[in-house]
């Protein structure tokens, strides 16, 4: 039996020698069921049915945009509330000649106005890398804000279906296996990960953007637009005040484009053309026909200092693992990601299972977040539930049960291989984390993982699920291999990955687009000389 967890209490237990074992489990429906119930009664709005369960053709009917949403009373471009940070803090981290380097490069940029605009303040790598180089941008004496775009369940929907589309769904190489590949017989169901795409849906995108245009207040020297989600801000804002043209605007990407439906990127790429630049994780996510005159290549970053972060002692660690009821003296491995389709969190199952063949008392974490702006989340929660099926050294734990930035922390802390099981990636700041922590990681080659694992190196790279459960096994069966590969994976951490690489990365954007504009201003026009 799987032990989930619903907020101080476990909805099932099923641990040998347990007082409370013979309390049988809810169905993981009826889990899901009360988990959607906690997301409204939070705030979070109705969680719509799975974009992938529309039809893809004209055989389906169109979309019709959920008015109530439209006409309720909301605050839109809602700041977000951020943490004081202290660029000095990270002198032991990284060293005083790189704080040094970071402060010249801020120095001629003081007072700058920039803001920051995605879709949600939780749940996600664009809010936990906005979270921690907001503060420090204000830090270093730039005049920095984060702000949210208008939006609403109907707009999440619709965005997660932009997102899939863009990321490849619908391919052969996107499909996620319904069975076990451990069945021994049988021919194994797949499923791709699907998303439609109408005219409607294009509709509430655009109106949802031109809400956030209408609704955007004041002026700034750099706005920065974070993913598809916002993308057509500017545009609707320069046909309403023409003068937000004399920002620099830049268009950060967060998501791997080499797959992109070309009629989902020609939708897209039309509203990208106000852009002044546009940044991307790496050369190959960069579209040949990206309609924007500057390309920087800017890879995310993680922050030492934060909770997440932040060095534990093991008794803070145990805690935390004897609260969620896992066994801290058997070995763990863990994944975090969000539960959906392009994390696979069924196969992980798979390969968790056949790996304990070998490694008796094997528990496996899966950890992810429930954001506002996916509503696919609570779906996958219950398909993954249902794959784990009666094994009760599954533990499927969320924020929606108390896990925050110290759980996780504690939970990669405590896994003897953190694992990344992702079919597409942009980056997976999870990886990062995991070996800033000394823990080696097996992950899948896709997108932005392989500049953070060299494989052989700080953990391996993996194609297939059976090179997975090799490689699992491998370091589990050999800790001297797996600490010597997590130590190698710190140092790589911390000459790349680390947040202060990422804000000097801004820093010296912002200097060269504004040289750039200043370049191309025309001259003041010259008085004629008296005579």
């Amino acid at each position: 039996m799987v032990l989930l967890w619903y907020g101080a209490f476990p909805l099932a237990y099923g641990l040998a020698g347990s007082a409370r074992s013979n309390r049988w489990p809810t169905s993981a429906a009826a889990v899901a069921r009360r988990m959607r119930q906690a997301s409204e009664k939070a705030g979070q709005g109705q969680i719509p049915a799975l974009a992938s369960t529309r039809p893809l053709s004209g055989a389906g009917a169109e979309w019709v945009p959920d008015m109530k949403y439209r006409t309720r009373s909301q605050r839109m471009l809602e700041p977000v509330p951020l943490p004081i940070k202290h660029i000095d803090d990270y002198r032991p981290i990284v060293g005083d000649a790189r704080i040094d380097e970071i402060l010249a490069l801020a120095a001629p940029l003081r007072g700058l106005r920039v803001l920051h605009v995605n879709a949600t303040a939780f749940g996600g790598g664009v809010a936990e890398l906005l979270t921690a180089l907001v503060p420090l941008m204000r830090s270093v004496g730039l005049d920095a804000e984060w702000r949210l775009m208008a939006g609403s369940p109907e707009l999440w929907e619709v965005t997660k279906a932009l997102h899939n589309l863009l990321q490849g769904a619908g391919l052969a190489e996107t499909a996620v296996r319904l069975e076990p590949f451990l069945r021994p017989r049988g021919r194994i169901r797949e499923r791709l990960i699907e998303a439609c795409w109408t005219p409607g849906m294009a509709g509430v995108w655009q109106q949802y953007n031109q809400l956030t245009a209408e609704l955007f207040e004041g002026h700034y020297d750099i706005v920065i637009v974070h993913d598809p989600q916002p993308a057509g801000l500017p545009y609707f804002l320069e046909a309403r005040d023409p003068s937000q043209k004399a920002a620099i605007w830049i268009w950060r990407c967060h998501i791997d484009l080499t797959r992109a439906r070309p009629d989902i990127w020609s939708f897209l790429r039309t509203y990208l053309t106000p852009y002044d630049a546009a940044i991307f994780t790496m050369q190959g996510y960069v579209k040949a026909d990206t309609p924007v005159p500057e390309i920087a290549l800017i890879a995310p970053a993680i922050d030492p200092l934060s909770t997440k972060n932040v060095d534990l002692d093991e008794a803070t660690i145990h805690r935390v693992l004897n609260r969620f009821g896992i066994d801290p003296t058997r070995p763990i491995i863990c994944q975090v990601s969000r539960f959906d389709p392009w994390k696979d969190p069924l196969g992980l199952i798979d390969v968790y299972r056949r790996v304990r063949r070998d490694v008796p008392g094997l528990q496996l974490l899966l950890v992810g977040a429930m954001a506002s702006d996916d509503p696919e989340g609570i779906r996958w929660f219950e398909l993954t539930a249902r794959r784990a099926g009666e094994d009760p050294d599954i533990h499927l734990l969320t924020n929606m049960i108390g896990v925050g930035n110290l759980e996780v922390n504690a939970f990669q802390r405590s896994s003897r291989v953190v694992l990344q099981k992702s079919i597409r990636e942009g980056f997976a700041l999870t990886v990062s984390e995991a070996l800033w922590k000394g823990r080696p990681v097996v992950a899948t080659a896709v997108g932005g993982i392989p500049l953070q694992v060299s494989s052989g190196y700080s953990g391996y790279l993996v194609k297939t699920n059976a090179d997975c459960v090799a490689r699992t096994r491998e370091l589990l069966l050999d800790p001297a291999l797996a600490d010597r590969l997590g130590a190698n994976g710190r140092e790589r951490v911390r000459e790349n990955f680390l947040i202060t690489r990422y804000l000097a990365d801004y820093l010296q954007l912002f200097s060269r687009l504004r040289t750039a504009r200043s370049a191309a201003a025309p001259a003041p026009a010259r008085l004629p000389e008296q005579r």
